[in-house]
């Protein structure tokens, strides 16, 4: 190996170093026990010929000027004797080593952060002794945190010592800790207690926030829903526009025969008056916020979301719950007509799904596969006002013809046969 700048530096065992302290070697050493000293680092060399001789000593010479032996730290050369035809005996590096942890983070000039992790690290796994894998499975994190870990540490302590307080988030009383430090922070909580609290019966549901209060043994704000009585006669006390728990809805069973559901709340604000019929606003999460509501199954349900890959998903959960629930507006013709208004999804979802009907899948397909252009997405509020209502009175139409067939004719095949033209229509 005669060229010169492939020759391992100074500055290259120096990288070698550094990226050992970044993948956290030194740090989570000090906890496992790991002996990683001596530290020996490979060497790229050369093979000295009459004609390089001088480049080599350049090499060599630098080398020595920057290692331990020179500076009082970091690297030392291990030498290796050969006898060269050309230029006779000599003496070459044959590698370098690291002697201490000390050398290494000195060579780096990591020494204070390294002090400073020991400092952390023995304090934390002194009142927390369950903690020293996590530790030393991620060690920056202490020394990201290290000017709030004093404060942390006693968050975790409380929470040792409350296992199920009861209390929601901001009522803690821990002496230097304000109400949001602990919500600023909470998935790093997360991963701590989950570790220093005793095992968790059941799964944990929801959110973040929502998993962190049933893991702590803490209370949560209720879900809320959000709807709309479209019909004057079936306000619940003369109120037509109300947010409620979920839990509430869930026992409301209001007098509506049509529920109708969008996932944006001006699309909800802003639908028209329909005969018996409600509308909810889902906010991208209606198949959790309406599954315990079952007298909805009884009723007439039309999901309308946008026309895209993550709508359809909604659309196939929300069916696991309610296998009745019709798509509104979320069809082919409904999207070719609007084409000028489509903007891209930018994270399509891929899962595959069980519940959509022949024409659902086609278009689903179509989306996953980019048939119909790259990543498209056509957002729900985006559609014509004109185009939803006259969709609209067609149901309304259809529902006035199944009322008029059952009051004609008691035995007149209702629910099927209207399901099969209504379903035309969207």
């Amino acid at each position: 190996m005669t060229d010169a700048t492939s020759w391992t530096t100074s500055a290259d065992l120096r990288e070698k170093v550094l990226h050992m302290w970044e993948r956290g070697k030194f740090l989570s050493a000090g906890i496992t026990g790991e002996t990683l000293f001596p530290l020996p680092l490979s060497m790229r060399c050369p093979e000295p010929k009459a004609k390089s001789f001088g480049a080599v000593c350049d090499w060599i010479r630098e080398l020595k000027d920057n290692s331990r032996s020179r500076k009082g730290f970091g690297y030392e050369i291990e030498w290796v004797d050969k006898n060269y035809r050309e230029i006779g005996p000599n003496s070459l590096p044959k590698r370098a080593l690291v002697p201490t942890e000390s050398d290494a983070l000195r060579l780096i000039d990591k020494e204070k952060e390294g002090r400073r992790f020991r400092e952390l690290a023995e304090v934390t796994i002194g009142r927390f002794p369950t903690l020293a894998q996590w530790v030393s499975s991620r060690p920056f994190e202490l020394l990201k945190h290290e000017k709030d870990w004093s404060r942390m540490l006693d968050v975790l302590a409380w929470f040792r010592d409350h296992p199920r307080a009861g209390l929601y988030l901001r009522q803690l009383a821990i002496p230097g800790v304000d109400s949001k430090f602990v919500e600023d922070r909470v998935q790093l909580f997360f991963q701590l207690l989950d570790v220093v609290l005793e095992p968790h019966d059941g799964p944990l549901t929801g959110r973040m926030a929502q998993k962190f209060a049933q893991r702590c043994g803490l209370r949560t704000e209720p879900s809320l829903i959000r709807f709309r009585a479209l019909d004057s006669r079936i306000a619940i006390a003369g109120l037509s526009d109300l947010t409620i728990p979920a839990s509430d809805f869930a026992t409301l069973n209001i007098a509506a025969r049509h529920i109708f559901i969008t996932e944006n709340k001006m699309n909800c604000l802003a639908f028209p008056d329909f005969p018996e019929a409600i509308v909810v606003f889902g906010k991208g999460v209606a198949a959790g916020l309406l599954h315990s509501a079952s007298w909805m199954s009884e009723r007439h349900i039309y999901y309308w979301g946008d026309i895209d890959t993550h709508g359809f998903d909604i659309l196939d959960r929300l069916r696991a719950r309610f296998p009745n629930v019709r798509s509104f507006l979320m069809n082919r013709e409904t999207l070719l007509a609007h084409r000028s208004l489509w903007v891209r999804e930018e994270a399509p979802c891929r899962t595959p799904l069980l519940r959509l009907d022949q024409d659902e899948q086609a278009l689903f397909d179509d989306l996953v596969h980019d048939r119909l252009d790259e990543k498209v997405r056509l957002e729900q509020e985006r559609i014509s006002p004109t185009w939803w209502k006259k969709n609209l009175e067609a149901i309304k139409r259809l529902t006035r013809e199944r009322m008029a067939c059952l009051w004609a004719a008691p035995h007149c095949p209702p629910a099927q046969h209207d399901d099969e033209s209504q379903k035309s229509l969207e």
